[in-house]
């Protein structure tokens, strides 16, 4: 037996060289030892594999020595539980952060490889679909980049959310493939993995010395959890953190006896089951079996990061009792909600605590997120399933709703504001709500901008934060300008740090120095022409992917954003309608050139929004081979919208539309990063907008629209949209034209249900 090396027997690799011909050497050695290829056969996708592996030992050497420190210095960690980690590309990231794209790129070219050509092959990680997976890695990008030791725990899709493709102006969900070629970033962690249970029953073992009885869930099935780790760089190397998702495996990948018998299939069913957990992120929940596996889902990565995390703290202390001192377990939206039964579970059933002590530490060491006051998106499930999947959590959680329930009954609540409060949905099927679940085992409930914040104390949480005042607190969201400004805009990082100094690399608030160069007409230049440039590579990029040709010296009106009603492309869609119409009355004028663009993805399931692309695109159709409108007007819908092509589309823009339905955008990101690309912010007192135009001047946004007050006021006394529509010539000719088939020539009717919408309540 080999006995466990101590560490200071250990020898420490030699610190990797920054030279430009060393680099070449290892790159060169990872293609042949690696790979297994030889360099004058090696395919692009070689060169970017073996690159990678160079770039991630460099961050190996900081990702231990981050680790090291934590450990000696007994550091709290904060643990991310989410749902989706949007990450994007990682090579020009990591390059940056670590500060070796220089010498990289050298020792590339002197290997006769392109850099900017290779890079463009990496995929993008298919581990989330909008603002809550990339807010998700924007955090754990900034924690590595100020100091903050820290895990992001969540699932490893196989298969992301869907790749679009658009055929005859529909969306079409493809499966994405991003791991054909497998992952370099990632380490497969075998000796971290852990057993998840569904199902089956709790039994009575014993007694607590409380009097309470001692019980064990005996799970009817189980499924392994392993782990894959990704390093996270942050900021000059300053500490790597760790990504760590959750691949499921059956614990009997084959039935053997069943296969000798001849049945092939049912021999695999085990696995084929397992694999389905990690398979795809948000399977459509329009039917009982997705509504069980997207619990699965949620309870699988939820368990397994609990599980590491008590592992990994007792490992250091050896005990429980300063949990909270040593561990922040923050949950990002609902989707993890159930951690908060599940650590009481670990606690009291495997670690002996009774229920107060378990909730006790429970309630000290998560704390919560709320994304969204959207009822639908605050997660319920109903009480038999989760009592026929996780039958010990629902024990845990009546108790829980007892204990809770109890309490605000002696502060003199009404009845009305006991059922809010209840966890359990009493309305028609009794349903679990997480979104209460997760508020109460919470220290801390925060908000994503300030407006959402407001909101959430009057509507969602209005009767728990009377209960529990001072839980409810705002943390605005933020974006990293590294990513969103210094990599994904280098001719704009350049010029900022030109004028404000090399300060802004280190902190983004002396951008504040812009102040002075404002109405210098030299740095309006500059300005001006770096925004050509990425207009013009915008421009090049839709031709490319699109066939269509547009002018980088047109204006470029983008919006890019989850579809969905309440964000409001349909208005979007609509002005495009009205513009054309006024440009065909009036040719004449003097129009300035417009490009709108369009990008974003609709739920599988969610027809509307489905519709509204459609629609985008029929009108494109139109629009972009009229004559009269060719040189003045184009509409392009880009199919496929991610990270990367944010990263193309965001520094191009001259107009940013943040025009969701006030008091609906929790707080948006998108917004964020088009401002700090010197886009012209057009919108609604919505989220974020609201500190964006404290922060800019009302001079420097364009503000339109009710605000969340007005909104919600017209909803309470009473909305009327068709005397709205009536009053505007334009609006109605532009809804009419829509409605009656003017840009489905097939279809006639195909739009005329969504536009009647309108007239009968709007978003």
């Amino acid at each position: 037996m080999m006995n466990d090396p101590k560490p200071s027997n250990l020898h420490r690799p030699q610190p990797r060289s920054s030279n430009p011909e060393a680099i070449a050497a290892e790159i060169i050695e990872r293609l042949t030892y690696r790979i297994g290829k030889d360099p004058t056969v090696a395919k692009p996708h070689d060169w970017l594999t073996a690159t990678i592996l160079v770039i991630r030992d460099r961050a190996i050497d900081r990702w231990m020595d981050s680790t090291r420190d934590t450990y000696a210095h007994s550091k709290k960690r904060v643990y991310y539980l989410s749902l989706e980690f949007l990450i994007g590309r990682l090579m020009r990231d990591t390059l940056n952060n670590l500060q070796i794209r220089q010498p990289v790129e050298e020792a590339l070219k002197l290997l006769g490889v392109d850099l900017d050509l290779i890079s463009e092959l990496e995929p993008d990680a298919a581990l989330g679909n909008g603002g809550l997976g990339r807010l998700a890695a924007c955090f754990m990008e900034s924690m590595a980049s100020i100091d903050i030791p820290a895990y992001g725990y969540g699932i490893r899709y196989v298969n992301g959310m869907f790749r679009q493709e658009i055929s005859d102006g529909w969306q079409v969900e493809l499966p994405e493939t991003w791991l054909v070629h497998g992952n370099p970033w990632e380490f497969e962690r075998r000796e971290s993995s852990y057993e998840i249970g569904f199902g089956g029953m709790v039994e009575t073992v014993g007694e607590r010395e409380t009097g309470e009885p001692l019980l064990r869930w005996k799970p009817q099935e189980h499924v392994m959890a392993v782990a894959y780790d990704t390093p996270v760089v942050g900021w000059r190397a300053k500490r790597v953190n760790t990504l760590r998702l959750w691949k499921a495996l059956p614990v009997d990948p084959i039935l053997l006896d069943a296969f000798n018998a001849g049945d092939h299939i049912g021999a695999l069913k085990e696995s084929n089951k397992a694999a389905t957990i990690t398979r795809v992120l948000y399977p459509a929940d329009s039917t009982p079996a997705g509504q069980e596996l997207r619990l699965r889902q949620e309870y699988f990565f939820s368990s397994a990061s609990l599980q590491d995390i008590l592992r990994r703290h007792i490992q250091q202390y050896g005990v429980l009792s300063n949990l909270p001192d040593k561990v922040a377990i923050q949950l990002n939206d609902t989707h993890p909600a159930i951690s908060v039964a599940e650590l009481v579970r670990l606690l009291m059933d495997q670690h002996g605590h009774d229920l107060a002590t378990a909730w006790d530490l429970t309630k000290r060491t998560v704390a919560y997120t709320n994304h969204t006051l959207l009822p639908e998106a605050l997660e319920s499930w109903p009480v038999p399933l989760m009592e026929r999947l996780l039958p010990r959590h629902m024990q845990i959680i009546y108790a829980i709703n007892a204990m809770n329930l109890k309490a605000v009954r002696a502060t003199g609540a009404s009845e009305d504001a006991i059922r809010s409060i209840s966890l359990i949905d009493e309305n028609a099927e009794r349903r679990v709500r997480m979104g209460n679940l997760a508020f109460a085992g919470s220290h801390s409930i925060n908000g994503v901008s300030a407006l959402h914040t407001d909101l959430m104390k009057q509507t969602v949480f209005a009767d728990l934060n009377r209960a529990f005042p001072g839980r409810i607190n705002n943390k605005t969201n933020g974006v990293t300008p590294r990513r969103w400004l210094m990599e994904c805009n280098p001719g704009l990082f350049s010029l900022v740090r030109d004028a404000v100094g090399d300060a802004v690399s280190d902190d983004f608030s002396a951008i504040a120095g812009l102040d002075h160069h404002a109405t210098d007409s030299g740095f309006q230049e500059r300005f001006a022409a770096v925004k050509r440039a990425n207009k013009a590579r915008l421009a090049q990029l839709v031709l490319e992917r699109m066939g269509i040709r547009i002018d980088p010296s047109a204006l470029f009106d983008i919006h890019i954003k989850r579809i969905h009603e309440y964000k409001r492309q349909l208005l979007n869609i609509i002005e495009a309608v009205a513009l054309y119409d006024q440009i065909r009355s009036h040719p004449e004028k003097d129009w300035v050139p417009r490009v709108k663009l369009f990008g974003g993805k609709a739920a599988p399931s969610y027809h509307n929004a489905k519709l509204i692309i459609k629609l985008a695109n029929d009108v494109a159709r139109v629009i972009n081979h009229d004559p009269v409108t060719g040189g003045l007007l184009k509409v392009v819908f880009l199919p496929n919208y991610n990270v990367s092509l944010a990263e193309v589309m965001i520094p191009a823009a001259d107009l940013s539309e943040q025009i969701s339905t006030a008091g609906m955008e929790a707080s948006g990101t998108g917004n964020m990063k088009f401002a700090m690309n010197g886009a012209l912010t057009i919108g609604t007192l919505d989220g974020a907008n609201v500190e964006i135009k404290q922060c800019v001047g009302d001079d420097n946004i364009v503000i339109f629209g009710l605000t969340a007050a007005e909104v919600a006021e017209r909803r309470a006394t009473g909305h009327n949209p068709r005397g709205i529509i009536e009053a505007s010539p334009e609006l109605s000719q532009a809804l009419t034209a829509i409605a009656s088939g003017v840009f489905s020539p097939d279809d006639r009717g195909r739009y005329s249900d969504l536009i009647a919408g309108l007239y009968d309540h709007d978003w």
